[in-house]
């Protein structure tokens, strides 16, 4: 498990870590980490982009694309929060958390987010890279030796087709969440089979979430 960093003002460490579900039962919170987390989410893009255009030079516009979407996509960042244990710090309605909102994975990406632009308010970019080569950028070296560069759909399809003589199909199986803040969880099915399931932010980030978890069921 690794700490969360220390910071010099605390309550940019709190706003972080409070979703917009707790405000409806404490009206003397006025503040979700939404804002918090629009930042981040640039922060972690530009310090990814920048580290992946330093390390890897033989690389084209394509392949990094493709690298820096699985460091940031859902799932990446979710377990970055799940290293930070960011679950049980989480301010949440007690029907977020009934429903099992601490282990969310849309939830953990998004407080992560939060996390990484609350770091950068309160100590700078460097602080945040640190964050960063500790938690999210080790996981670089993993996608490139397990050749998942190519995009996971294209992959599947490609094994499905070769072993089974069909293709792969994509499901919605939940779709949650208010307009501008939706969670899709779409399942891999071939014929009636299920193969693999993903959560993300949009049904393509779903789809290419659960076809890499289909991809490591399969061995691939």
């Amino acid at each position: 498990m690794v700490k969360i960093p220390n910071f010099k003002n605390k309550a940019l460490l709190n706003q972080a870590l409070v979703h917009r579900s707790y405000l409806n039962e404490n009206k003397e919170i006025i503040t979700s980490n939404e804002r918090l987390e629009f930042l981040g989410d640039s922060i972690i893009s530009f310090i990814v982009s920048s580290y992946l255009y330093d390390n890897f030079k033989n690389y084209d516009e394509g392949r990094l694309t493709n690298l820096r979407s699985l460091l940031v996509n859902t799932k990446s960042l979710a377990d970055c929060a799940r290293e930070l244990d960011l679950g049980s710090h989480l301010l949440l309605s007690k029907g977020e958390e009934e429903s099992g909102g601490r282990n969310n994975q849309s939830l953990l990406a998004d407080v992560f987010e939060a996390l990484v632009g609350a770091l950068f308010l309160d100590s700078g970019v460097q602080a945040v890279k640190k964050l960063l080569e500790e938690v999210l950028l080790p996981k670089t070296q993993s996608f490139v030796e397990k050749n998942m560069l190519k995009d996971p759909k294209s992959l599947l399809q490609e094994y499905i087709q070769s072993h089974k003589k069909s293709s792969p199909k994509y499901v919605v199986l939940l779709e949650e969440g208010l307009p501008h803040a939706k969670l899709f969880t779409v399942g891999a099915f071939v014929g009636e089979k299920l193969y693999g399931k993903g959560e993300g932010k949009s049904k393509q980030e779903a789809e290419e979430i659960a076809a890499s978890n289909a991809l490591e069921k399969l061995g691939k």
